[in-house]
């Protein structure tokens, strides 16, 4: 152990001193530090066999931290530091190894001492860390909270590990229980899949298990047979090696976008789902653009608001997973309980994607198109690459939608609806905003360029009016 690991009390931001004897910490705190995995804003939980709220106070009273009473009958407190977070919770049973036994998977049943520095480790879960296996504690464990049986997966997609068989078995057999959790809890598991570097094929895992059509079932064929679990599927034909860089922008020698049909076609003839197929194609597709955009790639990476985790590449990995009727993918995510501004993402771009797939538009129907997709067209380009458009069809659009000054993707007015409210004594209403549309539109083809221009061409629409 260094100095550095969340098993030294030197890291904590709390004295050693104030955790009350015996006091244990445990869960992914231990397991990262054991798998000496760090971690930029610690998590710890401590298990206490007295006084877990008592002490949770106290910490927070001395260093003047955040106090939050989680439950109250089962005595679980948080406290919440700068750039740490600590739950203290009592002992579910008579003593640490009971509680222990309650947890969901065995890496994650691992306790340490602060005060000896003893690891304390009845069911194994160490041996399972050092194999990178995720191995359940108990049939009933994963049934008393059924949000574990998806947590498998994420922790599998964050760890590298591998779901061991008989655990893989219990977990498809409990399935349909996933149901019965909170639409946040699952979100919140979702959205870690969906960030995730390698989360992609355990999603697809969790839908060829059977966990996810509960919450998308639209879009859903029954399960299949067998699946990412613990053994290579997929993932192994699709994503087992990095492809190759991008020579020479779009042209010349056979390119990502060729290696990527390939994969698409492999895909369907292993008897993958549209949904599996698309998803696996997001982020090869995402390369793809990147490496002739970059910024593309970089606006991919951002998040779609400033309080939200999703990214942009994330909302395109969602939209896979949603009906393709916009009302029916609304309904999907208010169940789920996203946020607006992601719902509304994620429709523009089930929306617009047929038009995006449809053909070469006209400067009016692109001007348009840009005025309906907006900041989601990164993630929409994303999702017509990996539908199949070839990226050369694309192409116009992208370096439209990057050249900030393009009237065609970024219009900005000559002239505004006060100003023409004023020079026309009109009164505000949809009157104004078509004639703004209008000279928006003319001012994209070129025909007007000045504000006494759109002045002039204002006063002729009026006219006709």
């Amino acid at each position: 152990m260094t100095n550095s690991s969340a098993l030294s009390p030197e890291t904590w931001p709390f004295s050693l001193e104030l955790l009350a004897t015996p006091a244990y910490m445990v869960g992914g705190a231990v397991r990262d530090a054991l798998l000496e995995r760090r971690r930029e804003y610690l998590d710890l939980d401590f298990v206490l066999l007295t006084d877990a709220v008592k002490t949770a106070r106290k910490i927070a009273s001395r260093y003047k931290a955040g106090f939050v009473l989680l439950d109250a009958s089962r005595q679980i407190a948080r406290v919440v530091f700068d750039q740490a977070t600590a739950d203290f919770a009592q002992a579910e049973g008579a003593n640490l190894e009971t509680d222990l036994r309650r947890r969901d998977y065995t890496m994650n049943a691992i306790a340490y001492n602060p005060h000896t520095g003893e690891l304390i480790d009845p069911l194994n879960g160490y041996a399972d860390l050092q194999q990178g296996i995720i191995r359940m504690v108990s049939p009933k464990n994963l049934q008393d909270d059924p949000l574990r049986l998806l947590r498998a997966y994420r922790q599998a997609a964050q760890l590298g590990f591998i779901i061991e068989p008989e655990t893989l078995t219990v977990i498809r057999q409990l399935a349909p229980l996933l149901g019965q959790v909170s639409a946040e809890r699952v979100q919140a598991e979702l959205a870690y899949l969906l960030n995730a570097p390698d989360g992609t094929p355990w999603i697809i895992a969790a839908i060829e298990d059977g966990l996810l059509q509960t919450w998308f079932k639209s879009a859903f064929s029954p399960p299949f047979e067998g699946g990412l679990g613990g053994s290579p599927s997929l993932q192994g034909e699709l994503g087992g090696s990095p492809s190759p860089p991008f020579e020479g922008g779009l042209g010349g020698s056979p390119s990502l976008q060729e290696e990527l049909g390939v994969s698409l076609n492999l895909q369907e003839e292993l008897g993958g789902s549209v949904v599996s197929t698309r998803l696996t194609a997001i982020e090869p597709s995402a390369v793809v653009l990147a490496q002739t955009w970059a910024e593309l790639g970089n606006l991919l990476s951002k998040p779609v608001g400033d309080t939200l985790k999703t990214s942009w590449l994330g909302i395109a990995k969602l939209a896979t997973l949603l009906s393709p009727i916009p009302e029916q993918a609304e309904a999907e995510l208010l169940n789920l309980k996203y946020s607006r501004a992601e719902i509304r993402a994620l429709t523009t771009a089930i929306k617009y994607l047929p038009q995006l797939q449809s053909s070469q538009m006209s400067l009016p129907e692109q001007y348009f198109f840009f005025r309906g997709v907006g900041q989601v067209f990164p993630a929409l380009v994303v999702l017509a690459v990996a539908s199949g458009t070839p990226v050369e069809e694309l192409a116009p659009l992208i370096n439209l939608y990057l050249t900030p000054d393009d009237q065609v993707a970024h219009p900005t007015p000559l002239v505004t609806g006060t100003q023409l409210i004023q020079t026309f004594n009109l009164k505000a209403g949809p009157q104004v905003g078509k004639v703004l549309t209008a000279l928006g539109l003319a001012r994209a083809e070129g025909k007007i360029s000045t504000p006494a221009e759109a002045i002039k061409l204002a006063s002729q629409l009026l006219e006709e009016q």
